[in-house]
């Protein structure tokens, strides 16, 4: 017998949420207000379902979310980007709504509705992450892809800081320029997302201290990149 499950996420504002969804291509096909509020989105044959918050809960904190399985998650990733940018002026790192950045050889992505509700969009033949990092790695740079593993695949962003925070101080004196700068802009990142702005000043002040000869910066150009939108985030907000 052929069954369905269908994920009910919380709907907060639900004419925000639905306006939010249908932004990124889906299609509302349900939407009530009264005696409470329900609704539903569809898009490529699957639906997400928004039932009432609970006035006690702080659905930003309540981390209640869904995983949609794709057959290639880069198009879908771009195609996002482009409409978010394109309703907000700005790719939405920060805070809520927001979506994570996409990496080369990246298998998933996370996106975060102005409720609070996270929606991690995998790609179907994704290989098993090795925990703890890669086994051929080491130092520094296993604890990055340890950390890389927590954010993509467990959408922790407070374990993989830890992570990093820690390898800093066991690897950071024997780490490589290259290594210690994705270490910093990766904490930088994290702490954007939580916009702590004080701490995105300090990890860009450490970025700035490191000696990164040009084929260095070939090397880490992805995280420069995140370096500079970072610093332009910091002249917005203040």
């Amino acid at each position: 017998m052929a069954a369905t499950s269908v994920p009910m996420l919380w709907g907060g504002n639900l004419p925000e949420t639905l306006e939010f969804y249908k932004t990124l291509g889906y299609v509302v096909t349900y939407e009530q207000h009264r005696p409470y509020s329900y609704g539903a989105v569809r898009r490529n044959g699957f639906e997400l379902h928004f039932g009432p918050t609970p006035k006690e809960l702080d659905a930003q904190r309540a981390h209640i979310g869904c995983l949609v399985v794709v057959d290639e998650v880069e198009p879908w990733h771009v195609e996002f980007t482009a409409a978010l940018r394109a309703k907000y002026g700005r790719i939405p790192a920060r805070g809520v709504p927001r979506i994570t950045r996409f990496r080369p050889g990246q298998t998933r992505f996370t996106v975060v509705d102005p409720v609070g509700n996270t929606v991690i969009y995998i790609q179907r033949d994704e290989p098993d992450p090795e925990y703890g990092g890669a086994a051929v790695l080491e130092g520094l740079a296993r604890v990055l892809d340890h950390a890389r593993i927590l954010r993509d695949s467990k959408n922790d962003d407070a374990a993989a800081a830890r992570i990093i925070e820690t390898g800093l101080r066991r690897y950071g004196t024997a780490a490589t320029p290259v290594e210690r700068a994705r270490a910093l802009a990766m904490l930088a990142e994290i702490a954007a997302a939580a916009d702590d702005s004080s701490r995105v000043t300090q990890l860009l002040a450490q970025v700035d201290t490191l000696a990164l000869s040009e084929a260095d910066r070939a090397v880490v150009v992805d995280e420069l990149k995140v370096v500079a939108a970072l610093r332009d985030w910091l002249t917005t907000e203040a």
